[in-house]
């Protein structure tokens, strides 16, 4: 007869390096948890919610003396419990009522804590749901453990609730191992939901908020995503420089890098101070002499440690020239520039350097020897316009694919979006349940909208005279040809005239980067948006100029200083390809996975025009 198999115990889901149990692995099962009952696990997370109930008090037991040959430990407080027919002969004789005499008695003897329990709600951000928690007074002070955003660490058996609710699981705890407390005086957080906006000066504490909780879940599985597409498609991850001596796009919205004083402090001050007296012309022919000895110097080749000092000497020279200029100009109530142009050699580089606008540029030089690559991280533009759908510090997705047209990386942009949207879908189910419920229960819609719908493609022509044949709706903004569509026309497009996400191609070159493909009416470039209901713009993308004459044109035509492309042109100069691409807004598509109204709440650490906390 065949021995009967003992049941296989469900495991349960723990951290690799803190050896405690993730309340996803229990409370995310199809039961609530239930088939867990009788664990012994440890648990950690934040209080979110307390409550305490009073047990009923204990009648202490009568104290009776041992016998003699007994030996029995006694605390003071029974000690002074079996010695009250004697304090209470003296104070007799002292004299007093009997209620006088009870008086006393109480204000000598201790009393004993009333036992109770501490009911705990807690989260340690690996779901929505959140673990109750019951700790006997006798393991942790009550109002230790508490307070909302206290730290606990316990260890105890999973039950079923002792006290009837919502819960179909709690954790008796046996054993207290860490308490983190509160100054329940400064914690911005409460037992009461706060508005979002009023989060944003909390940036350090907001995640342990439901809401941001599940938005940053949300945000993690996007980036998943992300990558899982690219990687199955063949695409190699690329980590593009943050500074760079390029203005990326041409459009003059950078940070730059420096790391002189922004006041215009002046390195060598006590020298210009000892030159106040000295007329400039005696420094600009010392100048000039400078340069003879240079020159005669480079044409003897014959000391290089003199030729370099002396070419140093000079840098300085030209760099004091043109601070006595300010001066005098300063002096004459003429406008002073107040860059750092003239004393880059102090600098921390040798030349200007800008954070960041767009990676395409240098992926393009990698996609010339790797085929299709991709990159992930901050970009940043200096744009002081208050907007609640984009930031100083934007995070975004880019890639270039060599031997590419227009049409393959249109077709790219729709399947990345489908994949992702279909990834979310499938991946984060109880998060997109809880913000359908607490922000935009249109969340899943738009989501199926992209995963499953088609798209409309039109082209900027097109569009424009679309939008002009509007009667119903007046536009704030100005619509022409050769205008950059606004948010309100894009959003008109989108959500009331297609309803449904919308391609727009052949823009004129005049509002796109100087690298997109000149079309043949010379009028329109090969550039592209992606345009979605309620956020808008999602992608930008284009074929990129492979002609160096039409891109050395180009270049010139936008008024950008050469120098800074050369390694760009040289690109077209060896072995060029034809190559195309496109820029992601990652936080936008956070805004349309959430529905969110504002970039602020869907980035950790939000930075903006004259906004940045920590």
């Amino acid at each position: 007869m065949d021995s009967e198999k003992a049941p296989v115990e469900t495991p349960l889901a723990l951290s690799k390096y803190s050896r405690r149990v993730f309340l996803k692995s229990v409370l995310g099962q199809s039961d609530g948890g239930v088939g867990f009952i009788g664990r012994r696990v440890v648990v950690g997370g934040w209080v979110k919610s307390s409550r305490e109930v009073r047990k009923e008090p204990i009648t202490p037991a009568v104290v009776v003396a041992p016998d003699a040959g007994e030996h029995k430990d006694v605390t003071c407080v029974e000690i002074l419990q079996s010695r009250l027919p004697f304090f209470r002969s003296i104070l007799k004789v002292l004299g007093g009522g009997e209620q006088r005499i009870r008086d006393k008695l109480d204000s000598i003897l201790p009393k004993p804590p009333q036992p109770s329990i501490a009911i705990l709600q807690i989260s340690d951000g690996s779901c929505v749901l959140s673990l109750q928690v019951v700790v006997d007074s006798a393991l942790a002070p009550p109002t230790r453990i508490m307070p909302t955003g206290t730290c606990i660490l316990a260890e105890g058996i999973l039950q079923q609730p002792s006290i009837q609710g919502k819960q179909t699981i709690e954790l008796k705890a046996e054993k207290i191992i860490h308490i983190g407390t509160v100054d329940q005086d400064r914690y911005p957080l409460s037992k009461k939901r706060l508005p979002l906006e009023n989060l944003r000066d909390s940036a350090h504490f907001r995640p342990r908020t439901t809401t941001v909780a599940s938005v940053m879940r949300i945000r993690n599985a996007l980036t998943q995503a992300t990558h899982t597409f690219f990687q199955e498609s063949g695409f190699l991850y690329v980590q593009v420089p943050i500074i760079t001596t390029t203005d990326s796009e041409g459009m003059g919205e950078n940070f730059q890098v420096t790391t002189l004083s922004g006041k215009g402090k002046i390195k060598n001050q006590s020298i210009l101070d000892d030159a106040e007296g000295v007329k400039l012309e005696v420094f600009k022919a010392t100048l000039k002499e400078k340069t003879k000895q240079v020159e005669e110097l480079r044409r003897t080749d014959s000391n290089k440690e003199a030729l370099a000092a002396a070419i140093q000497d000079i840098k300085k020279t030209t760099e004091l020239i043109s601070q006595l200029e300010a001066k005098e100009k300063a002096k004459s109530g003429k406008p002073v520039r107040t860059d750092n142009k003239d004393k880059v050699s102090e600098d921390f580089f040798s030349c200007q350097t800008f954070l960041t606008v767009s990676g395409r540029l240098h992926l393009e030089s990698y996609a010339c020897a790797l085929g299709n690559v991709y990159s992930f991280g901050p970009r940043f533009r200096a744009n002081r316009l208050e907007s609640k759908k984009s930031l100083a510090e934007a995070w975004m997705v880019e890639l270039e694919m060599a031997f590419s047209q227009l049409e393959d990386v249109v077709d790219c942009a729709n399947d990345f979006l489908r994949y992702i949207c279909k990834w979310i879908l499938e991946n984060s189910a109880e998060d997109l349940k809880f913000v359908s419920k607490r922000i935009d229960n249109g969340v899943v819609d738009r989501l199926q909208l992209i995963a499953t719908g088609s798209v409309e493609k039109i082209s900027y022509t097109e569009a424009i005279e679309v939008l002009n044949k509007v009667t119903e709706k007046k536009f704030e903004a100005k619509l022409e040809w050769g205008v950059p569509l606004s948010e309100e026309h894009e959003s008109y497009l989108t959500d009331e005239l297609y309803k449904k996400p919308v391609i727009i191609y052949n823009h004129p070159k005049e509002i796109k980067p100087f690298y997109t493909r000149l079309n043949d009416d010379e009028k329109t470039v090969a550039a592209f948006d992606v345009v979605v209901p309620k956020v808008g713009t999602l992608i930008r993308g284009s074929q990129n100029e492979e002609r160096f004459n039409v891109l050395s044109t180009r270049i010139k035509e936008m008024g950008l200083a050469k120098e800074q492309y050369e390694w760009y042109l040289d690109l077209r100069r060896h072995g060029t390809a034809k190559c195309s691409g496109f820029t992601f807004l990652f936080d936008a598509l956070v805004l349309y996975a959430t529905g969110l109204n504002n970039v602020r709440d869907a980035v950790p650490f939000p930075r903006s025009f004259g906004k940045v906390n920590n």
